[in-house]
């Protein structure tokens, strides 16, 4: 079969997608992060579905990635990574408390919230970003299609504009890889991008 045609559309799409995308908010977005990291503090970064494996990448790429050539290391903290601890908490206490429940008792002021949804409804997510909110805590949320109330309730909204979960993944991990790479080459003087 061909699928040139296919995968030309999807390739045009994800390119205007990426043009579209609110520069601003992705350097606030940055110096947010650079704010937390300077100050030692921790930065708490959840989704469900695709967007746990986002998370989770996300906590790798700093903890382990550019913290591997700075003296200050990132705080990333994946709340998805602990299985035992979501099963538990999903069923004794109910799915919707799987990221809040995790965040009580332990979330500090100066601490960060990434909160990853496609739709940007997730009531998990909305959850742990209202306690979150109550608590003081700044929130970068990650969405898509219209932004949902994650979108409304971010102190910095990185928003793929696109009603395409596929696509929306995939600038979310762009922008993981984007913001690593400037920090590459700020924080440890190595760039990554060759002409």
């Amino acid at each position: 079969m061909d699928f040139k045609s296919d995968i030309k559309t999807y390739i045009e799409h994800e390119i205007n997608t990426l043009r579209a995308m609110d520069v601003e908010a992705i350097n606030d977005a940055m110096n947010l992060i650079m704010e937390v990291y300077e100050s030692e503090k921790t930065i708490y970064i959840f989704g469900n579905g695709g967007s746990s494996a986002t998370a989770s990448h996300y906590q790798n790429d700093f903890n382990k990635g550019i913290s591997e050539y700075v003296d200050k290391k990132f705080n990333f903290y994946c709340l998805n990574d602990n299985v035992a601890t979501m099963m538990a908490i999903a069923n004794d206490i109910g799915f919707d408390e799987v990221f809040r429940f995790q965040l009580r008792g332990h979330i500090k002021p100066g601490d960060l919230v990434m909160a990853i949804s496609g739709s940007g409804n997730s009531k998990n997510v909305i959850n742990a970003v209202e306690f979150a909110k109550e608590q003081g805590n700044k929130i970068i949320g990650l969405t898509g299609y219209n932004g949902g109330k994650l979108k409304q309730l971010s102190d910095v909204s990185l928003h793929v504009p696109v009603n395409s979960m596929q696509i929306t993944e995939d600038i979310h991990m762009i922008l993981d890889h984007l913001i690593m790479s400037i920090f590459y080459k700020t924080l440890c003087g190595i760039n990554h991008i060759k002409d």
